[in-house]
């Protein structure tokens, strides 16, 4: 379920619900009792990261990889990634 971070633009608490997709958005502030309460934009909370399919097939050539290309990808270890291979 997502985090949404919601405004009283009455009296200008800030909090943050953990609601699903389908409820409706809240409203009320809990601070002064206001129907005053909007959502903010925020950020996502995750980040592609590591050796997988973003990083090889995504990143342009300038671009460093994250993570080392000498340490194999924890969820690899079959061979058949740069990292894994061995000469």
């Amino acid at each position: 379920m997502p985090i949404y971070a919601y405004q009283c633009s009455s009296c200008g608490h800030q909090l943050e619900a953990l609601q699903k997709m389908s409820d409706a958005p809240l409203t009320d502030c809990p601070a002064c009792n206001a129907s005053d309460l909007t959502k903010k934009v925020t950020a996502a909370a995750f980040r592609l990261s590591g050796g997988g399919w973003y990083e090889t097939d995504f990143k342009s050539s300038g671009k460093k990889n994250l993570v080392s290309n000498d340490a194999p990808s924890p969820a690899c270890g079959t061979g058949a990634c740069p990292a894994c291979k061995t000469d």
